[in-house]
């Protein structure tokens, strides 16, 4: 193990089906099994990531697909990583969002805020075939990111399923 204390994991998590706002019996499951083990969760913009005592987080993780899964969750990733930091090594999903954004970038040859409307609506097809818009709350950081509105996102996403 990479951190000081070999006896500490960090888990990130995402308990699907989610929706902002109103996170469900499901996710408030998965949260609640963290906090019968003492472990503070952090509920991010695309996952909650947390941090304990080897132990305890794997008696959480136990407890918590129980207990998601008998209240309606239909799927929960977890990554698992020695510490926080490790996580980010491998693709965190809290970095999911930001990372495909800067691929896009990259891709077009242009920072996010100098996008053409051409090359919005582009990459918002890159990032609905990468899954970007599986993410919580990613219509709202995309449509931030490009200085549009949600309402201009989601005409991009359904002109593209239409």
């Amino acid at each position: 193990m990479s951190n000081s204390d070999d006896n500490t994991l960090a888990i990130e998590f995402l308990v699907e089906p989610f929706t902002e706002g109103s996170p469900g019996p499901h996710v408030n499951a998965a949260i609640e099994a963290f906090a019968d083990a003492s472990i503070e969760v952090d509920m991010g913009p695309f996952s909650t990531s947390a941090s304990g005592p080897v132990d305890d987080v794997a008696d959480a993780v136990a407890a918590m697909i129980r207990s998601s899964m008998a209240t309606g969750a239909t799927s929960i990733r977890i990554q698992v990583g020695a510490a926080p930091s490790d996580l980010d090594g491998i693709g965190s999903l809290q970095n999911a969002l930001v990372d495909m954004v800067r691929a896009a970038e990259r891709d077009t040859g242009t920072s996010a805020g100098d996008w053409d409307r051409a090359q919005k609506q582009a990459v918002v097809r890159t990032l609905h075939e990468r899954g970007a818009f599986l993410l919580r709350g990613s219509v709202d950081d995309i449509a931030e990111i490009m200085g549009v509105s949600r309402i201009t996102i989601y005409n991009y996403l359904n002109a593209i399923e239409g």
